[in-house]
C-alpha cells in the first residue's frame, strides 16, 4: 500500500480524501490542527522549513499539498500579505524542494479556480465559453497570483532534469463541507461545485497519473460550469460522476 501525506489535511479536503482514500493508500496528516478523523497526524508548522522536513515521512510515495488560509485585506495589510505569501507561495516551494531532497517523486497541488477569477462571475464564465488552461491566467485577488505563483516554481523544478519530480496542480473549484445544504444557500455553487465524489476521484487519478507536469480544472460536470475538463479528461482519464444537479434532486 502506498504512503501518501497530506500537508494541511486536517481541513475539508483533507477529510474527504482521508475518508475516501484511506481503503487504497496509508495516509498521514500533516498540519498545525488535529483533524477530527482518526488518521496518522504530526504537528507541523509548514513554513518552517527544517521542521517540515523532519515532519514528512521519508517512505512517503507522494505528498498532497492542502495549505490554505483566508485572510482578508491582503493587499492593504503588511502582515496579512505575509502570512498569506507564507502559506500559498513559500509553503509551496519548501513542500516541493523537500520532495526533491528526500526523493518523493509526485507532489499534487491543490491550486484554485481563483487563478483565473478575472474571466468568472458568479459561477459563469465570462468569456462565453469554458474557460481553459490556456487562457492567460488574470486573478482578481492575492490569493490566486499566488497560486499561480506555485503552479510556475513546479513549472521550473519538474523540467529540471536534476528533479526526479512530477507535480500535478489541481484548480479546484467548490468543495463545501456540506454540499446539498451549501447548495441551496449558494447559487454560483450549482456551476462551480466539485463534488465529493469526484474530489475523490480526481486526486486519485492525479496519484496515479504518469504525467511530468499538467494543470487541471477540478469542477464537476455541472450545468454551465465555467471551466473546461476536457484535458482532465483526455490527460487523467476523470469523467465526473455526480454533479450538483444530482445532489439538488
Amino acid at each position: 500500500m502506498k504512503k501518501i501525506t497530506l500537508v494541511g489535511g486536517a481541513g475539508t479536503i483533507g477529510t474527504i480524501l482521508t475518508e475516501g482514500l484511506g481503503d487504497k493508500y496509508e495516509i498521514v496528516v500533516l498540519d498545525k490542527t488535529e483533524p477530527k478523523n482518526t488518521v496518522q497526524f504530526k504537528k507541523v508548522d509548514a513554513t518552517n522549513y527544517q521542521q517540515l522536513l523532519e515532519a514528512i515521512p521519508k517512505d512517503s510515495d507522494a505528498l498532497i499539498n492542502l495549505l490554505t488560509i483566508h485572510i482578508d485585506d491582503d493587499l492593504k495589510n503588511i502582515d496579512h500579505f505575509r502570512q498569506m505569501t507564507d502559506i500559498h507561495f513559500t509553503s509551496s516551494f519548501y513542500i516541493l524542494r523537500a520532495a526533491i531532497d528526500i526523493g518523493i517523486p509526485k507532489v499534487v497541488f491543490a491550486s484554485s479556480n481563483h487563478t483565473t477569477d478575472y474571466y468568472e462571475e458568479g459561477g459563469i464564465s465570462k468569456l462565453g465559453r469554458e474557460i481553459t488552461i490556456d487562457d492567460y491566467p488574470i486573478s482578481k485577488g492575492l490569493y490566486g497570483t499566488l497560486k499561480l505563483a506555485s503552479e510556475n516554481i513546479a513549472h521550473i523544478l519538474t523540467h529540471d532534469d536534476a528533479n526526479n519530480l512530477s507535480v500535478i496542480n489541481l484548480r479546484i473549484g467548490s468543495v463545501p463541507k456540506n454540499e446539498k445544504q451549501a447548495l441551496k444557500e449558494k447559487e454560483r455553487l450549482h456551476h462551480t461545485l466539485l463534488s465529493r465524489e469526484d474530489t475523490i476521484q480526481l486526486f486519485d487519478l492525479a496519484l496515479t497519473s504518469t504525467v511530468k507536469y499538467g494543470t487541471y480544472y477540478g469542477v464537476s460536470e455541472n450545468q454551465k460550469k465555467p471551466w473546461s475538463t476536457e484535458n482532465a479528461w483526455r490527460e487523467l482519464g476523470f469523467v465526473s460522476k455526480k454533479n450538483a444537479e444530482d445532489l439538488l434532486e
